[in-house]
């Protein structure tokens, strides 16, 4: 561990326990780097299970919207920046540009933003008005950054040539899977028999597995794309015995008949304790996600897991298609006939390849981000 490099990250959300997939992403990154540099985090009050994580975190933010406005934080983070004398700041998505910027001239530190995605084309992707707004912010931050992480290169290069980056002072980091290697087949078929045990799936059918959280519009989409798109062709043929599990939360309350959908061969499971067990079972992972912005972390988890991918383009972007083989079918996007035609079709038997893991193992990314903060 470099000790010359005091790196303070702010993560102004919960992010602890990390059940969603953003969650994991800010977790899981602060969890691997803390053990290449020196790092200490200051968040809101919400966060719980902090003394697991293997660095200290301060608790010290409010859970009100009105935190992401609050002047006085300033004087609150300088002390804490001038205590442990702190030279890094990382702040998560542009939202605390103002402060960051602000700390880095008046405390003399590095500012590092550490960007999920796009946010402004995302909200644009969503049809919000403000979008250009928060566009035109999210430059500002950026392009005062001493340092900017993406996520995958395509944000990269749109910042570069967009917000009028340096291309020397952007990196893409990725998000990440924890393992090191996918699990065994035996660990696999004993999560099959687990999950068909469970919801009395026959052994003979194939397991289709959709995850997200639901109250997020994009992925609300790619589930009535499923219910009223995919599932109707994959029921026309009589040849092909499946089963489609549905998993995530906050699912609107107009969706509560998805629980009768089992005669469609529909499972809604809802919120699962541990979605690594359908993860590992399941035959195929469908993705018919077609906005939103940003990397899947639902596709790399189901593909570190060894579990086959079926996408649209939208869906599988900043996953590099060299590196997973057969695991990965990439179609385009609205074509729903050849979607559920590859379903019928895919052959799952092949293995996900070493290079998944050299590129997406968590420990990997920590240590690539680490020799661009020490430098």
């Amino acid at each position: 561990m470099d000790k010359t490099v005091n790196i303070l990250s702010l993560v102004p959300y919960k992010f602890l326990p990390p059940n969603m997939g953003g969650q994991k992403g800010i977790a899981f990154f602060n969890r691997y780097l803390s053990k290449h540099v020196s790092l200490k985090c200051v968040t809101i009050k919400e966060n719980s299970e902090t003394l697991t994580e293997g660095y200290p975190i301060k608790n010290i933010l409010s859970n009100i919207t009105t935190r992401y406005i609050n002047p006085f934080y300033f004087f609150t983070l300088s002390r804490i920046i001038r205590e442990e004398k702190i030279t890094h700041l990382i702040i998560e998505h542009p939202y605390y540009g103002w402060l960051g910027i602000l700390l880095k001239w008046f405390c003399k530190i590095k500012l590092i933003v550490h960007s999920h995605n796009i946010e402004s084309l995302r909200f644009k992707s969503m049809g919000k008005w403000w979008w250009g707004i928060l566009w035109h912010y999210e430059r500002f931050t950026h392009r005062r950054a001493d340092h900017n992480f993406f996520i995958h290169d395509d944000d990269r290069n749109f910042a570069i040539k967009n917000f009028k980056l340096d291309a020397e002072k952007c990196t893409t980091i990725t998000y990440g899977f924890e393992l090191s290697e996918a699990p065994s087949p035996a660990d696999k078929r004993s999560a099959r028999e687990a999950i068909c045990k469970l919801h009395n799936i026959e052994a003979s059918d194939k397991i289709l597995l959709f995850n997200g959280t639901l109250g997020y519009k994009p992925n609300l989409d790619a589930l009535d794309i499923i219910l009223e798109k995919i599932n109707p062709l994959l029921l026309a043929d009589n040849d092909f015995k499946y089963k489609i599990i549905i998993c995530g939360n906050k699912l609107p309350a107009e969706y509560n008949g998805l629980v009768n959908y089992k005669e469609k061969n529909i499972i809604y499971a809802g919120f699962v304790d541990d979605i690594n067990l359908y993860f590992k079972g399941a035959d195929i992972f469908i993705n018919p996600v077609i906005d939103g912005g940003g990397i899947k972390t639902k596709v790399v988890e189901a593909l570190g897991y060894d579990l086959s991918v079926i996408s649209t383009r939208s869906g599988a972007i900043g996953i590099p298609e060299e590196i997973t083989g057969s695991k990965l079918l990439v179609l385009p996007d609205n074509d729903w006939t050849e979607f559920a035609r590859q379903i019928i079709l895919l052959n799952t038997d092949k293995r996900i390849s070493n290079d998944y893991f050299k590129h997406f193992y968590w420990d990997n990314i920590a240590a690539k981000a680490a020799t661009f903060i020490n430098s």
